[in-house]
């Protein structure tokens, strides 16, 4: 679990392709202040992406990547030498300065829009897989490359939504680094899939208490809208 709060950023100095399926081995530099407490398989968010490190120095880690993850990600896109922002796992005692963030990528989308507004920058999103535009809302939490963020704005039609970054938050992360057409990852508040889930479950079993009050609630809505 982590928090959406980027702990450093670091370099990619190595892709390569392992195994038949053409996964990835990367390896990450620049990623010092984050290893002193380091073991092998320990998880570390990569732009957003819970992934375990397979070997790793004071400064540098290995992880894996797999065909799932290549799918639900930019990680195919990314070269030596780019940054990716790094976050560890919680532990006990860290403050959530930011959201719940499981490190599941749900999807990526492309910046369509950047612009200035005061010291902060106005970015606009479009997701690839549309269906994810519904459970963003304006307010609500949105973890994009592992940075969480407060959505400001949400077009429905076009699966698009936007973010306000401020200038300290800019100085942390690497989107300020991208541009126009760059792909970011994201994941969506589980928050609102975990409720259409329990939503779509009681709805099937119309015995259980969930499912009774829901039933109770649609039959008066139906006997109001017929009495108007």
């Amino acid at each position: 679990m982590f928090t959406g709060i980027v702990e450093t950023i670091g370099t990619i100095k190595e892709v390569k392709k392992v195994g038949d399926n053409d996964d990835l081995d990367i390896v990450i530099s620049n990623a010092s202040s984050i290893l002193g407490d380091c073991h092998l398989g320990d998880s570390i968010a990569v732009n957003g992406t819970c992934l375990t490190v397979t070997e790793f120095t004071d400064s540098e880690f290995k992880v894996g990547v797999s065909q799932e993850t290549l799918r639900k990600t930019n990680f195919g896109e990314l070269s030596v030498g780019d940054k990716v922002n790094l976050e560890r796992a919680v532990s006990g005692d860290v403050r959530y300065g930011g959201h719940m963030v499981q490190g599941h990528v749900d999807t990526v989308a492309s910046i369509v829009g950047r612009e200035p507004d005061g010291d902060s920058i106005q970015f606009e999103f479009e997701l690839r897989d549309k269906e994810f535009i519904n459970y963003i809302v304006p307010k609500g939490f949105i973890c994009v490359d592992g940075t969480s963020l407060t959505v400001i704005d949400v077009n429905y039609e076009k699966a698009r939504f936007k973010i306000m970054m401020v200038s300290y938050t800019q100085s942390k992360v690497i989107m300020p680094l991208k541009k126009i057409g760059d792909k970011v990852n994201i994941e969506v508040d589980v928050t609102g899939k975990l409720i259409e889930r329990q939503i779509q479950v009681s709805l099937q079993n119309k015995e259980s208490a969930f499912g009774k009050i829901l039933e109770e609630l649609v039959e008066r809505k139906v006997r109001e809208a017929l009495q108007r």
